[in-house]
């Protein structure tokens, strides 16, 4: 009897080690091999600095409060509340130490569209490589080399603040298994260039349903509520439905949402505010076009 128990208790830990170790495998972090950033040629600065202000940089990683020419000092710093814990935006600026000048593009590239830091380490999920994994890859080299030019700081931006278990870094392979991917969020006929080109922005760099589109529990989008409004992550009002079926914006042309995105007034000549402040200051820096994309992607969604 004695020796059937311990057969089964070494039967119930050997299939426990299993399974814990096909967890680990199922969620360790997955850099891209190095091969993947390769061949992409010398980066394009002009398409680079259109992504970087399609992606909107500026708006967590620049010092608060930082205008003009200041605004491209990627110091970091800046807090971003969540109900799980403070995070605080890093240094992204090409200083070789207090920044990422050290890091190869594959490590970037890594981080922007995988999620997976320098040092091999899932990252949180306040950084929205869940959007960013649908850039290409010559958007992220030329990115890239974009940053490269931009001025040094050697200022360490301060640690996320998060309590346990929030602070355990390996959870964040199971919420990369529910919820990173890098399909469409919606289906949409991208036959049109300028639709496809608009769903690209919206759902890639732009990252709009980073604080559109509500969240359960676990942080993850409500897929079927998509840019259907949300609460603002840092505890005050909400952030708007921009769907067509909102009272925002749903009855506003396509021409209006391209204007409003260029000039910050809006079609009763209301003006910006809030947090979308400095979203608009990066659009307008975009190509009309692009505008004008985002805008045809926004009315061709379902009306939620």
């Amino acid at each position: 009897m004695r020796r059937r128990t311990n057969r089964l208790l070494s039967g119930l830990v050997l299939l426990v080690l299993a399974g814990a170790g096909v967890l680990w495998w199922l969620t360790k972090p997955r850099p891209w091999d190095e091969a993947h950033w390769q061949g992409l040629g010398q980066p394009d600065l002009a398409n680079g600095e259109q992504v970087f202000w399609a992606g909107g940089c500026t708006g967590c990683h620049a010092a608060p409060g930082a205008k003009d020419d200041q605004r491209l000092v990627l110091v970091g710093g800046r807090p971003l509340k969540s109900p799980f814990g403070t995070f605080h935006a890093p240094n992204i600026s090409p200083d070789e130490t207090a920044g990422i000048g050290g890091w190869t593009l594959a490590e970037f590239g890594s981080a922007m569209t995988r999620g997976v830091g320098k040092d091999g380490e899932h990252l949180y999920p306040s950084f929205p490589y869940g959007s960013y994994a649908r850039m290409t890859a010559k958007d992220i080299n030329d990115l890239w080399g974009f940053l490269q030019t931009l001025p040094k700081s050697a200022k360490l931006a301060a640690p996320h603040d998060l309590p346990f278990p929030y602070n355990i870094r390996l959870a964040l392979g199971g919420w990369k298994l529910l919820y990173l991917t890098d399909e469409p969020r919606v289906a949409l006929d991208t036959a049109d260039p300028k639709l496809a080109r608009g769903q690209y922005l919206v759902e890639g760099p732009g990252h709009c349903g980073e604080c559109h589109t509500p969240r359960n529990a676990l942080g993850g989008f409500e897929a079927e509520r998509w840019l259907a409004g949300a609460p603002n992550p840092e505890g005050e009002g909400r952030i708007p439905n921009i769907t067509p079926g909102s009272k925002s914006i749903g009855g506003w042309s396509m021409s209006d949402i391209a204007s409003y995105l260029e000039t910050g007034f809006t079609p009763d000549f209301d003006t910006v505010g809030g947090s979308m402040v400095e979203v608009q200051k990066n659009m307008a820096k975009l190509p009309s076009a692009d505008r004008e994309a985002i805008a045809a992607y926004l009315k061709a969604l379902p009306p939620l």
